[in-house]
């Protein structure tokens, strides 16, 4: 079993463990000799060590998944699948504690926690479906006496680099989808939510899952530079920042390697003056500050069109935001828990502190946090008269700061949306279909939300976006999974009764 304790935030032996890789069936330390802290962001308390490892590791792990995907691939999907149906089974009774884990080392609340284990265990329902998503094609006499078939072909190693903000749920995009296809897997969870994963792995153990099929590496840069360049990996899986989405793709596609690099976001939520206000103020602000901000889908400039909306809504927004409870996600009367760490809470400070300079109205200050806590508290914050040019209004906050923005017309904000680098999602607050058609069929983001806050797709759809919010061609999880986790191989054949085996 992996050595982690469940509780132990202020175990100061439990804080001093270096934690270990999961490599062909067995917990073994890291090769790296430097670690870093596992912090509880609510705290502030070390609660473990993460080893900062080395190619090396990366190397004893591949080879263990190249050597597991000789008997793997050979194995009937319908077998294949077993595992993970035992395993989803497995994390529906270890939900609450996985939850409880996520809540300690990152910091969200616990039903936010809760949410995230559950869209995990939604992949692995999805996966188990593989012997009908995995089928291939077959056509009778493409030309007289030729048939034609398609197949999914498993093609090897794959791997995952992993973000902090939802250390159960994004792994699960990828490698039950790439397992269930008939392929071999290395994972690197961020180096600062790692422990989760350990609970995960020994789950997988117990599920059944062959030695080598799935290993666990810890590590940072060195890891990642690894997994993008190893020959005998056939493609990454990221999900992070858009500059490291970018050297992962260039990296990895340099290296002849399939690459699905998914990056950050700056999403706009359209609030027409037909839209039911307090609703679409309820669900704005849920959407900005839920996972206090740390999440690729949250909403962040709330463009209100023509006049007399930001009217309308800014009081309900404010009124939401001064309403939110603060504190440790463990807690059961708190609404939002701490950014992920000190650095981040000074970034997200600091874009505010420059956002005024540029003239925006700071209407609600959550700057000042949560007294006499060790953690790295922020309240929500509300910006009004945000503009285009801004700093704020560009990039991605990934913290719990609303901006508050009108436009003349409801064209004027498809550009302004249209405009951004970033393509991730959007969201429209409206009754009129018309106007929900015409923005599902010119915004620029490839995944949209119709007076819906979080539009993220359900495992049997596709995740992903487009321009700086997604490198490479084939999205995450669903259908697509067996695009990017497979090569579709046609056979074309011609068999006639004056054959030699005839």
């Amino acid at each position: 079993m992996a050595d982690i304790s469940f509780n132990s935030q202020s175990n100061s032996e439990t804080a001093q463990r270096v934690i270990q890789n999961y490599i062909n069936g067995q917990w073994l330390p890291s090769s790296g000799t430097e670690t870093v802290d596992i912090i509880n962001p609510a705290t502030g308390e070390q609660i473990g060590l993460c080893p900062l490892g080395t190619a090396g590791d990366v190397d004893t792990a591949v080879a263990a998944a190249k050597q597991a995907f000789v008997s793997w691939r050979q194995t009937p999907v319908i077998d294949r699948v077993q595992p993970l149906f035992r395993l989803k089974t497995l994390f529906e009774d270890a939900a609450e504690d996985l939850a409880r884990q996520v809540t300690i080392e990152h910091g969200k609340t616990l039903v936010e926690a809760r949410g995230s284990v559950r869209r995990g265990i939604q992949m692995i329902e999805t996966a188990c479906g593989m012997p009908s998503l995995l089928m291939g094609d077959i056509q009778e006499d493409i030309a007289a006496g030729i048939d034609s078939q398609s197949i999914n072909r498993p093609m090897g190693v794959f791997a995952c680099i992993a973000p902090f903000n939802f250390p159960a749920m994004v792994p699960m995009w990828f490698w039950p989808f790439a397992v269930a296809c008939g392929n071999t897997y290395v994972l690197k969870p961020s180096e600062r939510v790692p422990l989760t994963q350990l609970m995960m792995f020994d789950l997988l153990k117990d599920a059944g899952f062959p030695d080598g099929v799935v290993n666990l590496v810890h590590g940072a840069h060195d890891v990642v530079n690894a997994i993008c360049t190893h020959p005998d990996i056939q493609g990454v899986s990221f999900v992070g920042s858009t500059p490291v989405a970018r050297h992962v793709y260039q990296t990895g596609c340099a290296a002849g390697k399939r690459v699905q690099a998914l990056g950050g976001a700056k999403n706009f939520m359209l609030v027409l003056p037909d839209a039911v206000m307090d609703k679409a103020a309820a669900t704005a602000t849920e959407s900005i500050i839920g996972c206090a901000g740390e999440r690729c889908l949250a909403g962040s400039v709330i463009v209100n069109i023509g006049a007399g909306t930001l009217d309308k809504i800014q009081p309900l927004v404010i009124r939401e935001a001064e309403s939110i409870r603060v504190g440790n996600g463990l807690a059961d009367d708190v609404d939002m828990g701490p950014v992920i760490s000190a650095e981040a809470k000074a970034r997200i400070t600091g874009l505010i502190e420059r956002a005024l300079e540029d003239g925006a109205e700071l209407l609600v200050d959550g700057r000042v946090g949560v007294e006499d806590s060790p953690g790295y508290f922020l309240k929500p914050t509300v910006l009004g008269k945000i503009r285009p040019d801004m700093e704020i209004a560009q990039v991605e906050v990934f913290g719990p700061v609303i901006l508050l923005a009108e436009t003349d017309t409801f064209d004027d904000a498809i550009e302004w949306i249209n405009n951004s680098p970033f393509a991730n999602t959007a969201t429209l607050f409206t009754t009129s279909g018309a106007a929900a058609r015409q923005f599902s069929h010119e915004a620029a983001p490839t995944m949209l939300g119709i007076n819906i806050g979080v539009p993220a797709p359900m495992a049997f759809f596709s995740f992903g976006g487009a321009k700086d919010s997604f490198f490479g061609d084939i999205r995450a999880h669903g259908s697509a999974s067996v695009d990017f986790f497979t090569n579709s191989c046609v056979t074309i054949q011609r068999w006639t009764k004056d054959s030699s085996i005839w």
